[in-house]
């Protein structure tokens, strides 16, 4: 057997349970600020990119185009997105979970359903009137009311994501003693009725008629409430609606 030598340099001590958990700690910190800085240089893209498809819609944008206005070269984009409708989906799953959550976070009374759907209603009825720009990402209006450049699966999944918002409502309105049918009936014609009034307010053509959407949507909710539940008391949304401030979300089909 051949003589070993082994010099002290050599010897590379364990380290210690201590040593190993700073380690640990050192990586999961590298780790975090990593993912910090990712998630901010991506929602800086995404901004970038919802004033684009703002000015220019899906078909009109570019990867270039929003890169520059993100102050990235285009090569860069690739790196969180691999494509302008990869960014849109992005933007469009962004503010339908943002419309969830507002459908949530609605007060409700499993003992009185017509409350319920009141407050489902108009959380995401307000949603939009507060959030113009939700509004045009989710019904394509920056392009034409049609959902050009996004692959069949993506805009599926986007629309499941908006029927999971409104599903509430349509629960609230099985309670009320609707079948099946019924309730998708006046879940759709709820939903148009609202989505056509913030149309309307949004365009500014509702001062045509001296109006205004919010009185006009809580007059078709209480109507549609005690066609449903004559004997019952429609319900009223606790608080006051808020009119969208001039700068917080500007109206993308102008004055």
């Amino acid at each position: 057997m051949a003589n070993m030598s082994v010099l002290l340099h050599d010897i590379v001590p364990l380290p210690s349970d201590a040593d190993r958990a700073e380690a640990a700690l050192q990586l999961q910190q590298r780790q975090q600020r990593q993912q910090t800085l990712t998630d901010a240089r991506r929602a800086l893209v995404l901004d970038a990119a919802r004033a684009v498809f703002a000015e220019h819609g899906l078909e009109g944008a570019s990867i270039r185009v929003i890169a520059k206005r993100a102050g990235y070269t285009a090569g860069a984009i690739y790196s969180y997105f691999d494509s302008k409708e990869a960014i849109y989906a992005a933007l469009l799953r962004e503010s339908l979970e943002r419309l969830q959550q507002a459908v949530d976070a609605a007060r409700v009374s499993r003992a009185r359903p017509d409350r319920s759907l009141a407050a489902r209603a108009s959380a995401w009825f307000h949603f939009y009137a507060r959030n113009p720009r939700d509004l045009d990402l989710g019904f394509y209006l920056v392009q034409g009311l049609a959902p050009r450049g996004l692959s069949s699966e993506l805009d599926r999944e986007l629309n499941q994501r908006l029927l999971a918002a409104l599903q509430p409502c349509k629960d609230a309105l099985l309670a009320l003693g609707l079948d099946e049918a019924m309730a998708q009936v006046e879940n759709t014609a709820l939903f148009a009725h609202g989505i056509g009034l913030l149309l309307l307010q949004h365009t500014g053509r509702i001062r045509l008629f001296a109006q205004d959407a919010e009185p006009l949507f809580q007059r078709y909710l209480q109507h549609l409430l005690l066609r449903l539940d004559p004997q019952g008391a429609a319900a009223r949304v606790e608080g006051p609606f808020e009119p969208v401030a001039p700068d917080s979300q500007p109206d993308l089909f102008g004055p």
